[in-house]
């Protein structure tokens, strides 16, 4: 039986995490899809990276999905996308869904906390 640490050994072993200064640097360079995958309340709370598409974890698979009716036409296969979360966790969890669907150049840039404090450019 798997369990959540499972889980996430398997998401972290495919999902290249990144620096919050390594996505702070892709964020101005421009081109890079970011993606917040907590739910809304907790956006709310603390806002989220300026820009960043709000698709909480348990709408991926409907909004990556090409042939579903609520797919999100930002989300092409071959873009970069990079996702954040709480502390990193659901973002792996998410990347591993989105590699699973077949998205090749996707990262964790980890917590919202962290790229705040290293001076992240944010939004409410």
């Amino acid at each position: 039986m798997k369990t959540a640490t499972h889980y996430l050994d398997e998401a972290n072993a495919v999902v290249p995490k990144i620096s919050a200064e390594d996505g702070i640097a892709k964020h101005a360079a421009g081109g890079a899809t970011f993606i917040d995958v907590r739910d809304g309340t907790e956006i709310a709370a603390s806002g989220t990276i300026a820009g960043a598409l709000r698709i909480p974890r348990g709408m991926m698979e409907f909004r990556a999905d090409a042939s579903h009716a609520l797919h999100d036409a930002a989300l092409g296969k071959d873009a970069e996308i990079v996702l954040i979360c709480g502390a990193g966790g659901q973002a792996a969890l998410t990347g591993k869904t989105l590699k699973d669907m077949g998205y090749t150049n996707v990262s964790n840039v980890g917590g919202f906390t962290a790229w705040k404090d290293a001076g992240g450019p944010v939004e409410s």
